[in-house]
């Protein structure tokens, strides 16, 4: 008779089976008090080496591995705060120096040039349209088609993908370096059309792809808006 016959045998001995002894046990912990030889004579196989452990060794190690499954997720957790905690350092310093232009002319160089730099954006540039007559020549402020616009205005959200030839890329210092790109619509107000785009590219193919999420650039561009809405000729 092989092993296994042995197993099938013993487990059903009078219609008993291995589930009814692991319930038996599991909801009749005197039995171990009764028989507390059982728990230095029973004999299990280690998963960390072929020899065999005792029954007190082998919930010694399960528990081991368990507290080293809970340190694994406190680890995470306190990375992923340390990461947030940076990310958001960041854009209060970004904010920050948004908020401490004095002239609205230079709103969009400092607010492209601190965005780079807090981020690690390769490549960052803006325009904004409808602008109060003081701006109108600004560089800002001119080079961007009707579609584009139309494009902005049709955005509910931060678009995030693949360079496809889009107008947008020639906004760029280096527009042959850009693979991925994440275009942000700049409006008061949802239900109004957008008064301007900020563009961020990457090298990088993945960096801004079509399944991220865009929780974050959406607050980038509600901060851009708020920010930028000092060069229009009124309130948005």
């Amino acid at each position: 008779m092989t092993q296994n016959d042995n197993q099938t045998t013993t487990s059903n001995i009078q219609g008993i089976t291995e589930d009814d002894i692991a319930n038996y046990l599991a909801n009749t912990p005197s039995f171990f008090e009764r028989h507390s030889e059982l728990l230095a004579s029973v004999q299990l196989a280690s998963p960390h080496s072929h020899r065999a452990v005792s029954l007190q060794q082998r919930q010694m190690e399960m528990l081991r591995d368990r507290i080293k499954g809970l340190e694994r997720r406190i680890m995470d957790m306190i990375r992923n705060s340390q990461e947030n905690t940076a990310i958001a350092d960041r854009l209060h310093e970004w904010t920050r120096s948004l908020m401490l232009v004095n002239d609205p002319i230079d709103l969009p160089g400092v607010l492209v040039e601190e965005l780079s730099e807090q981020f690690l954006i390769p490549q960052a540039a803006l325009r904004v349209w409808g602008v109060a007559p003081d701006y109108a020549e600004a560089d800002f402020a001119t080079g961007v088609s009707a579609d584009m616009r139309s494009f902005a205005s049709s955005l509910t959200l931060p678009y995030c993908g693949a360079n496809s030839g889009f107008e947008v890329a020639q906004w760029m210092e280096t527009p042959s370096a850009v693979s991925s790109m994440a275009m942000v619509p700049l409006r008061g107000l949802l239900s109004v059309p957008a008064f301007g785009l900020l563009v961020l590219g990457s090298p990088d193919p993945t960096r801004y792809s079509a399944d991220m999420g865009t929780d974050f650039l959406v607050r980038i561009g509600e901060i851009a808006s708020a920010a930028l809405a000092r060069l229009l000729p009124d309130p948005v």
